[in-house]
C-alpha cells in the first residue's frame, strides 16, 4: 500500500542500542523509516496478550519513539504507580472532562502542532486483549479531528516483526479508511491469534 506521506519521512529517530540488541536476541525485527510529522496517532494490532506491551515497550525504546498512551486516571493517583506510568509515557484519561478523552487529546495535539512540539499517541484500537466484535472509534476520532497522520503498527508473532512504516491521512470515509487499514494489517498475527478482533469499527 502506498504511503500518503512522502519519503524519506522528515522526523528521524535515534533509538537505544541496548533495547535494540535485546529485541534482536529475542529474535524480533522492527521496520520503521521515521515519522511524517511531529504529531500523530499510532495504532498497534493485534493485541491478544500481556506480552504485547513488553515487546512494544522494547520497540519504543529500541527505535527512539517517545509515544504516549492512555491509562486510567485512577492509576496515576497511586504514588509509585503514577510515577512509573508517566515515565513509561502514560497519559491519564479524564473521563469526566467536558469533551471526554477524545476532546482532551484533540486539544493537546492541536496545541503541540501550533507550538511545534513532538506528541504521538499510541493506542490499541481493540481496547482489550480479549476477543471483541471490533475496534473502538477513539483512535479514529482523535486522528481525524486533529488532522494528524495515523500510523499503523503491524505486530506479527509468527515472523517476530513489528512494522511501523505505513501512515495514512484519514479521509472521514470510515469504510474506505478501514479498508486501507485492513490492507496494511493483512498477515498480522497475534500471540493468541484466535483473540484478535476483526478489523471493523464499533462505536464506543
Amino acid at each position: 500500500m502506498a504511503d500518503d506521506f512522502a519519503r524519506p519521512h522528515p522526523v528521524q529517530l535515534c533509538g537505544n542500542r541496548l533495547a535494540h540488541r535485546l529485541l534482536s536476541l529475542l529474535g524480533w525485527q522492527v521496520r520503521i523509516e521515521g515519522l511524517p510529522a511531529l504529531q500523530g496517532v499510532l495504532i498497534a494490532y493485534p493485541h491478544t496478550s500481556n506480552w504485547d506491551f513488553i515487546f512494544l515497550l522494547l520497540t519504543k525504546w529500541a527505535v527512539g519513539l517517545p509515544v504516549k498512551f492512555w491509562g486510567k486516571e485512577s492509576l496515576f493517583k497511586l504514588p509509585l504507580m503514577g510515577t512509573c506510568m508517566r515515565w513509561l509515557g502514560g497519559v491519564p484519561v479524564r473521563r469526566g472532562a467536558p469533551q471526554g478523552a477524545v476532546g482532551d487529546m484533540v486539544r493537546t495535539l492541536q496545541q503541540c502542532r501550533d507550538n511545534g512540539r513532538f506528541f504521538w499517541l499510541a493506542l490499541s484500537p481493540e481496547g482489550t486483549r480479549k476477543h471483541s466484535s471490533g475496534w473502538r472509534s477513539g483512535f479514529y476520532q482523535v486522528a481525524l479531528l486533529s488532522g494528524v497522520p495515523l500510523g499503523v503498527c503491524s505486530v506479527n508473532y509468527r515472523l517476530k516483526t513489528v512494522d511501523i512504516s505505513h501512515f495514512i491521512a484519514l479521509s472521514g470515509d470510515v469504510a474506505s479508511d478501514m479498508q486501507r487499514i485492513s490492507e496494511v494489517l493483512a498477515g498480522a498475527i497475534g500471540k493468541r491469534a484466535e483473540l484478535a478482533a476483526p478489523i471493523q469499527m464499533i462505536h464506543k
